[in-house]
């Protein structure tokens, strides 16, 4: 252990706090990314954190280009049928986040005039955004003094401040209150602090093969001071793996309806899996999110179509 403790911010008593550090480093070493321009639109920066949950960055870039292209604003989307925007979607994955997209556009429309809100509460109230959404686009698209957290901020946080190699399971009023405590008063600091806790945990205090040579807070971090014990506390349940999953035939059977020309027969459905438990398994998961819906009768298509 280092021969000093750390304060509960996650450095020696007097010393300079985690955001002098980080701050400066992510001025100069930030990635290049569209939501991060000047002049790109709150309704930008909402699709993105929803296009970037569970879905790598290289993936989202191209996607993200093409949907704002079609709808700019939450007018232009809640003026298409919820079907257009699952096709949208593609291979995105986890396609409800379409849907939500969607429910939220038709909400800003009705109540805010076209436009996304800038409030915490205002952004929580719109269907289907969550705290990590609601803070984010507050923060990043209005310049609102918010803690903003995400796994990559966890693992920031809990081995520069508490010396653990995870951040173990989410916990979302420990998390923010942890995050608050090192945000810089000014709004502006606040808001590069939460992009750049963001930024390191994804390239440089990663998961598997942290690069703490290259660490701009290294000589803070309560983890390396320790020797980089390991963490013995709960873990983050594994996703289960994709392959064979109701996931990937859920997928399956989206796919083919959003290429159909119309309402796809029951006996197309049926030949795209042959476990005929997991494909029915499946379609029901589909109807019920409202992704799907139709009947053996009637065919399945896409909502709204």
């Amino acid at each position: 252990m280092p021969a000093s403790s750390p304060s509960p911010g996650g450095f020696d008593a007097g010393s300079p706090p985690l955001a002098e550090r980080i701050v400066p480093w992510f001025r100069e070493h930030a990635r290049p990314l569209p939501w991060r321009a000047p002049g790109f639109s709150p309704w930008g920066v909402l699709v993105s954190e929803i296009m970037l949950q569970q879905t790598p960055v290289a993936r989202v870039i191209p996607r993200l280009e093409q949907w704002l292209r079609r709808w700019p604003s939450p007018d232009a989307l809640a003026a298409d049928p919820p079907a257009e925007a699952v096709r949208a979607w593609d291979r995105l994955g986890y396609p409800r986040r379409a849907l939500r997209l969607h429910a939220a556009a038709v909400a800003m429309s009705e109540q805010h005039a076209g436009e996304v809100p800038g409030d915490v509460d205002a952004l929580l109230a719109l269907p289907g955004i969550g705290e990590y959404t609601a803070r984010a686009v507050a923060a990043f698209a209005f310049g609102v003094r918010t803690p903003v957290v995400d796994v990559n901020t966890r693992r920031v946080v809990a081995r520069a401040a508490l010396g653990q190699g995870e951040a173990g399971p989410a916990r979302t009023r420990a998390d923010l209150a942890a995050m608050e405590a090192l945000l810089p008063a000014d709004p502006e600091e606040a808001r590069l602090m939460n992009a750049g806790a963001m930024e390191l945990g994804q390239v440089v205090c990663t998961a598997r093969a942290p690069r703490c040579e290259e660490c701009p807070i290294a000589d803070r971090c309560a983890w390396r001071a320790a020797g980089y014990p390991a963490y013995d506390g709960p873990r983050t349940p594994r996703q289960a793996r994709f392959e064979g999953s109701d996931r990937q035939v859920r997928g399956i059977i989206l796919r083919e309806l959003r290429h159909a020309d119309g309402s796809v027969p029951a006996e197309v459905v049926d030949g795209l899996w042959p476990d005929a438990r997991q494909r029915e398994r499946a379609l029901a998961g589909l109807l019920a999110d409202g992704l799907a819906r139709g009947s053996r009768e009637s065919g399945y298509e896409l909502p709204g179509s």
